[in-house]
């Protein structure tokens, strides 16, 4: 018999569980927007409704050589596979939800300590009282390597010195900061 002449699901699912892609699109074809529809109705919103009807249809791929027709149609079978893809779906946001809100709850601290930022503020504007004090050359020298992560070479190029030059004002620049930092302990 030519697949163009099928039109029943039994003979569809048949050709489809022996590999037929030409019966499985039929199929698919006759039963997307009907199952599509369940799923929205069931996870509320398109997005998750196109993911849940290509699970179901993906499911179906993989059970249609094992599977018995119990009716005249695929559809009672798709909707319930439909309806447990949505309820895994919406258990599976839901599980995210939980974790998403006790990670942001734990990394909350439970207490603000106002001294603590008191000091940290005072020690921020000691440093950059510090750092403002320098050269220059010794502050674009800071800025490059400590807040932008050159390494001494790049720096050296892009100020136009040497590496030497470098790396022996960013080691005073540090000991002077460490020393601002102890003080303030």
């Amino acid at each position: 018999m030519p697949e163009h002449d099928i039109t029943s699901d039994a003979e569809l699912i048949a050709l489809a569980a022996g590999g037929s892609e030409f019966a499985f699109r039929a199929l698919y074809r006759a039963y997307v927007r009907p199952v599509y529809w369940i799923a929205h109705g069931l996870v509320g919103n398109a997005a998750d409704a196109e993911d849940v009807t290509q699970e179901t249809f993906l499911v179906a791929w993989r059970k249609l050589p094992e599977f018995e027709l119990a009716g005249q149609s695929l559809l009672p079978w798709l909707a319930t596979v439909c309806r447990l893809q949505s309820a895994n779906r919406i258990r599976r946001q839901k599980r995210d939800r939980e974790h998403t809100a006790a990670a942001v709850e734990e990394s909350l601290p439970s207490t603000v300590d106002v001294e603590q930022q008191v000091i940290d503020d005072d020690l921020a504007a000691r440093i950059l009282a510090e750092v403002g004090g320098l050269s220059p050359l010794d502050r674009d020298i800071f800025r490059l390597c400590a807040a932008e992560g050159y390494a001494y070479q790049a720096a050296a190029d892009a100020l136009g010195v040497g590496h030497g030059v470098v790396r022996n004002r960013l080691s005073r620049i540090r000991t002077r900061l460490r020393t601002v930092v102890k003080e303030s302990t």
